[in-house]
């Protein structure tokens, strides 16, 4: 979860101060812009985590489910050998 958290500020950060350098805005506000960017891209990208995981949990219970539900083949008797 904090890789996840990280990774999304991180990339908020960058694309944040990219975005407001390339609008010719001045420092304080290329910091600003990229700050407000990294909160935003942390808690986006920590939604979306969920999101997956809830995902995920519902696959696998989805198959383990459907696995109980299936019964087991029966036994066959082994084939009598004609003469």
């Amino acid at each position: 979860m904090k890789f996840v958290f990280l990774c999304g500020g991180a990339l908020g950060f960058g694309v944040g101060l990219v975005t407001s350098w390339l609008l010719d805005h001045a420092p304080d506000r290329v910091l600003l812009d990229a700050a407000v960017g990294c909160l935003a891209g942390a808690m986006l990208f920590r939604w979306f985590w969920t999101i997956v995981l809830a995902g995920l949990r519902d696959t696998v219970l989805a198959r383990y489910h459907a696995s109980l539900a299936t019964p087991a083949p029966a036994p066959t008797a082994p084939a009598a050998k004609a003469k």
